[in-house]
């Protein structure tokens, strides 16, 4: 994703073992020589619990990627960088729902979720022409493979609680040109389609995702959101993957709810505690810039009404790209993970 825009993207994630767990019961999968299945780990084994519910409502996975960083850090003697990376760890940081049997995926999230009393944080991406072929690029193959692959994600997500931060970046690329204009029509119906599907579902909200406080103005972006179908969601989203402090997300959100009938929104401020990075080539400041920090924890008590949460849905520690020295786009950074943590107050 991304230009001088950014979101992060799930590339080169692994399935959690909870999703894996219910992969394999729905795929009915065996060990081909009869034997035991393989054996379904719910912990990583860093000790990692859920949040209070009354500050982060939303589910802390004790088996992501960072919770097993801690795990092994702690096992080869690295206390010290153990308990940094915990403090990521210890946060909900939203799911990316990859392409592949996404019933699964959301099934495992949300009944994860639900048993812990907690709401699952969805990010789904997966747009026909995602990207317009940068380092995050893919998505389904045509109108008809997207609209199947959200029935799945409905599916497996039931009437569990659920919040959906819909397709980063699909609109703004609608704007700025990035995506071709013989895809504008289809996108726009997906994206509706999307929302219709997902509020059809008994406890689900979902945010249409609305760029950042550096990309232009509000009023690019308020008309595409109307014809996407905000009116039906929650709201929208603004941040994602990329560092403008939360007072000028704020700023931003609300000068574009005032344009789309005052609907709410939540800010990602996953990575933004030392706003936007402002030295090197400009085309690529968002893309694993040094010297960044955690932003606010999760939580519903924010600055502002308009703001439904402060939400972590770019995964702190998972790259933005090949960009300084960093792996490919979603892929786990121990090193710049470290780096994150070390730089929060």
């Amino acid at each position: 994703m991304y230009g001088s825009r950014g979101a992060g993207a799930f590339a080169g994630r692994r399935m959690s073992a909870v999703v894996l767990g219910a992969a394999l019961l729905i795929t009915g999968c065996s060990s081909s020589d009869g034997g035991d299945e393989p054996e379904k780990r719910d912990d990583a084994g860093a000790g990692i619990t859920q949040q209070p519910k009354e500050k982060a409502p939303f589910w802390v996975n004790p088996d992501g990627t960072a919770a097993r960083q801690v795990a092994d850090l702690e096992k080869s003697g690295k206390k010290q960088d153990a308990e940094q990376i915990r403090k990521i760890a210890e946060q909900p940081v939203a799911e990316w729902v990859g392409p592949d049997n996404p019933q699964a995926q959301t099934r495992g999230y949300t009944e994860a979720a639900d048993k812990a009393g907690r709401t699952a944080l969805l990010v789904l991406y997966n747009i026909p022409h995602r990207d317009c072929g940068q380092y995050s690029q893919g998505g389904a193959a045509d109108g008809n493979a997207y609209r199947d692959w959200v029935d799945g994600v409905a599916a497996g997500i039931g009437d569990r609680p659920a919040t959906v931060i819909l397709e980063p970046d699909a609109l703004l690329h609608l704007v700025d040109g990035c995506t071709p204009e013989q895809f504008h029509e289809e996108r726009y119906d997906l994206l509706k389609g999307a929302v219709t599907k997902l509020k059809s579902l008994e406890n689900t909200k979902v945010y249409l995702d609305a760029g950042n406080a550096g990309w232009q103005n509000p009023d690019q972006i308020f008309e595409p959101l109307n014809r996407a179908g905000i009116a039906e969601a929650d709201g929208f989203s603004v941040n994602v993957s990329n560092f403008y402090s939360t007072e000028d997300s704020i700023a931003y959100g609300k000068k574009l709810s005032a344009k789309v009938g005052g609907k709410h929104f939540v800010i990602d401020t996953s990575r933004n505690g030392k706003g936007p990075y402002t030295a090197g080539n400009p085309d690529e400041r968002w893309c694993n810039p040094p010297g960044r920090s955690l932003g606010e924890t999760p939580t519903t008590k924010t600055a502002d009404p308009l703001v439904d949460a402060y939400l972590w849905v770019k995964r702190p520690g998972e790259s933005d790209g090949e960009c300084k020295g960093g792996p490919k786009a979603g892929q786990w950074w121990a090193d710049y993970a470290l780096k994150l943590a070390k730089a929060t107050g």
